[in-house]
């Protein structure tokens, strides 16, 4: 009898320390972002042509990016979420930084598209063209606002970035 026991304890003991080890995650349904890097790359001229964004995220119920083909409301042209990555930039006049009105919205691609896992967590890239970027701006210190969109049109927080001085003049 007292082996029995034993074993159950035995037993019982390790089934709680290997669920220990396993990670749990639990995250919101609403997608959450930080804000990760931000890196320049000089173009032919030397100066900066391009930028490279990145995030990190979690969502719980992993949905994060859109196909190709989602074109059907609420994802078509012209609709408010055919984006679903959303960034203000912000350039610093006379001290002050004002909103440029001009977007720079895209669309994430499906970040699980064999819908394996629920509970995501990553880092989302994206390339930013300085040239095109340059053409609306009157100052080289910039910084960002940004936020995320799911399939569900849960809004991620918004994210604000510290200043970059840009080469690009």
């Amino acid at each position: 009898m007292r082996s029995k026991l034993q074993i159950f304890l035995f037993t019982a003991l390790i089934s709680f320390a290997v669920a220990g080890c396993i990670e749990q995650r639990e995250y919101p349904d609403e997608p959450v972002i930080s804000y990760s890097s931000f890196a320049t790359v000089d173009g032919l001229s030397g100066k900066d042509s391009l930028a490279y964004f990145s995030i990190e995220f979690t969502d719980g119920d992993g949905d994060i990016g859109l196909e190709q083909g989602d074109t059907l409301a609420p994802f078509n042209p012209g609709s408010e979420y055919y984006y679903n990555y959303f960034i203000t930039f912000y350039q610093k006049i006379n001290g002050e930084f004002q909103a440029i009105t001009t977007p720079y919205n895209s669309r994430i691609p499906d970040v699980n598209p064999d819908h394996l896992e629920k509970d995501l967590k990553g880092e989302i890239t994206i390339e930013i063209d300085l040239n095109i970027l340059s053409l609306v701006l009157t100052s080289d210190t910039i910084k960002m606002k940004a936020y995320i969109v799911d399939r569900a049109l849960h809004h991620s927080n918004v994210i604000e970035t510290p200043e970059f001085v840009l080469d690009l003049n």
